[in-house]
């Protein structure tokens, strides 16, 4: 038995399945549905009634050579599993599809939704494009999409804890690192840090600071930025920002609901505006220098969101990089022309080695120096200081003429254990001046060296005895933290080319 389906089902023109009218995309292919309104169509019911015709046998043909059939759905086609990373205690919503050679952990800009994202037929295609020559891994950064929410604004730290913790739960020992707008810097700072676990470092449509700078003009204004946060706060829940950052499809009716749509899958307005708050004090200039892994930045030339000076200006600064000026004006890397993007990302991804020893890393190294220890004190401080960096997960550095050294992959751990043997010391009784300063290490074993190191030192001999000092390459790095600190002003070091601020920890 069979009965006559109302004329507002839709059906997928690729696999041929049929879907109520209140959905736009295929379920499982994401291909736009059409419209049924002007035939019926016939669909079995639960109830039917066997037929008494014996069956006619079927026949099956073998091909020769097995392979895809033109036309034929694969698992490809199909949306990948979601599953959960453990970060801390925060869960990390991720999902891994394709088979290639390499891993690729794509890092996405501002707010994402793993799972309705698939809904927008060309961001389906850019994310099968990816996973046709990689094991391609996406996630929802925390307090985006399907990951926790949270109720504090995440660190760049917990940032690279976050991937750190899908590649683990996906079984990735390195991947290539695919960082796209804000995510990007994300992308160069795992990448810097974590160089023995990234294969090579791609961004696109990247900004190294977010606030205008005399020295980095392109970035907007304060003014600029607060009309960005207004439209947030009063805009949200329509296509918030779709003339800058998507303006090719600007007028596209269709997209302009999916954004809005996708936007409020994504975020709730105060995390939206959090976010971008927190977006807005990223300044990782000082980082470039640091990566020594094979680097793409690619960037369109009339891209309205991010000028593509900055990308010029993040080639220009990352040892060796390859800079690639791709033709349109959106930001989002999934609206208009992709294949000049895959011709880019594929021939490079081509190419990248896969092996080779890395012993230069960026880290914030802490120094601790006192006056006049005694043998017994000196040997209490130490141990104590071992201690605390352990806990924090630093890394005991060999160093002459400290008392003692320790690297960091991530500044507030540093910070934390910098302040927990500052009080620790008091029961000894000692004073120690403790110096912050974020930099390329060259480490071998337990030996490291290096300008930073070097520089943490003279920052630790400024410091008065009980402080802790810093300098603006660790700042930089904590936006969205608790850290305090007061700006005690600008100097300059013997050997550092550039002058740098120095805070002083409360």
């Amino acid at each position: 038995m069979f009965s006559t389906v109302p004329k507002k089902t839709k059906r997928c023109p690729e696999c041929q399945q049929t879907f109520s009218d209140d959905l736009k995309f295929c379920r499982s292919d994401g291909t736009l549905l059409e419209s049924l309104d002007n035939a019926d169509t016939e669909i079995f019911t639960k109830r039917f009634v066997a037929s008494t015709e014996p069956p006619i046998p079927k026949t099956t043909v073998l091909n020769k050579s097995p392979g895809p059939i033109a036309g034929a759905k694969t698992t490809g086609d199909l949306k990948p599993e979601t599953k959960y990373a453990k970060s801390g205690d925060i869960h990390i919503a991720y999902q891994v599809l394709g088979e290639g050679p390499l891993d690729l952990i794509y890092v996405p800009g501002w707010v994402t939704h793993i799972e309705y994202g698939w809904e927008e037929p060309s961001l389906a295609n850019f994310y099968r494009r990816l996973a046709s020559f990689s094991r391609l891994i996406l996630f929802d950064k925390r307090g985006t999409g399907l990951s926790d929410q949270s109720t504090n604004m995440p660190t760049m730290e917990q940032r690279m804890d976050d991937v750190r913790a899908v590649m683990e739960a996906a079984g990735s020992e390195r991947a290539v690192v695919f960082g796209t707008s804000e995510g990007g810097n994300m992308a160069i700072l795992f990448a810097a840090t974590y160089p023995e676990r990234t294969i090579a470092l791609i961004t696109f449509g990247v900004f190294a600071k977010r606030v205008y700078d005399p020295e980095y003009p392109w970035a907007p204004t304060p003014e600029e930025r607060q009309k960005f946060f207004d439209a947030i706060q009063n805009e949200w829940g329509g296509p918030c920002g779709i003339e800058d950052i998507a303006p090719s499809r600007a007028q596209d009716e269709q997209f302009r609901n999916w954004w809005a749509s996708y936007q409020r899958h994504s975020a709730s307005p105060g995390g939206a505006l959090k976010l971008a708050r927190l977006n807005t004090a990223i300044d990782v200039r000082h980082v470039l220098p640091a990566i020594r892994v094979p680097t793409l930045v690619m960037h369109r030339i009339n891209d309205r969101d991010a000028n593509v000076e900055e990308g010029r200006y993040i080639a220009s600064h990352i040892p060796n990089a390859t800079f690639a000026e791709l033709p349109g004006q959106d930001h989002i890397i999934f609206v208009g022309d992709q294949d000049p993007i895959f011709k880019e990302v594929e021939d490079f991804v081509a190419n990248v080695g896969r092996a080779g020893e890395v012993d230069s890393v960026l880290a914030t190294v802490l120094t601790v120096i006192s006056a006049n220890a005694k043998p017994h004190s000196l040997q209490a401080l130490q141990a104590l200081a071992k201690r605390e960096a352990e806990w924090f997960r630093g890394r005991v550095a060999e160093v002459a003429n400290t008392e003692f050294c320790a690297t960091f992959d991530g500044p507030i751990r540093s910070i934390r254990c910098a302040r927990a043997i500052r009080d620790g010391v008091a029961g000894i009784p000692l004073e120690v001046r403790v110096g912050l300063h974020t930099g390329l290490c060259e480490i071998r074993g337990s030996l490291v060296s290096g300008k930073a190191i070097d520089m943490s030192k003279l920052v630790a001999e400024r410091a008065e005895p009980g402080r802790i000092l810093l300098t603006n390459t660790v700042m930089d790095l904590v936006s969205g933290s608790d850290v305090s600190a007061t700006n005690e002003g600008v100097c300059r070091f013997e050997g550092l080319a550039q002058e740098c601020s120095l805070f002083a920890l409360i």
